[in-house]
């Protein structure tokens, strides 16, 4: 299965993992999962940190960089493609990573892994719920 994290999903599986269903680390976990992250999800991060709603013992950056050698992610990148998509993405809210995880997913026929009820809702994209 080819799954793209939503940027809560990424940081809970590092930070919080008890947060994730049983469902969802089991798909997480599969040898033949294909993990993917979006460099948007790395912004939210830095914006999370810059807001104080997370402290580091280390940089954004060092922190960042041992978070990606841990897990093999691969790289989804924001392509004119998928900035185009975004504006076929219809949301109850105006959050612009939504959008911009929402189209990749559909851009690189990904699953989106989220516990937003707002994205599970949608039947725009195909998503694995964490409830």
């Amino acid at each position: 299965m080819r799954l793209l994290l939503d940027t809560h999903i990424w940081l809970w599986s590092i930070l919080e993992p008890a947060r994730l269903a049983r469902r969802v680390v089991r798909e997480l976990e599969r040898n033949d999962a294909e993990l993917w992250l979006s460099p948007i999800s790395v912004w939210e991060f830095v914006n999370l940190v810059e807001r104080d709603r997370i402290r580091l013992q280390s940089s954004p950056d060092e922190w960042v960089s041992t978070a990606l050698r841990r897990v093999p992610f691969r790289e989804a990148p924001v392509t004119h493609e998928i900035a185009l998509e975004t504006r076929n993405v219809k949301l109850s809210h105006r959050d612009p990573a939504d959008r911009f995880l929402v189209a990749t997913a559909r851009v690189f026929d990904l699953r989106l892994v989220t516990a937003d009820e707002r994205l599970i809702r949608l039947k725009s994209v195909p998503t694995l719920a964490n409830r």
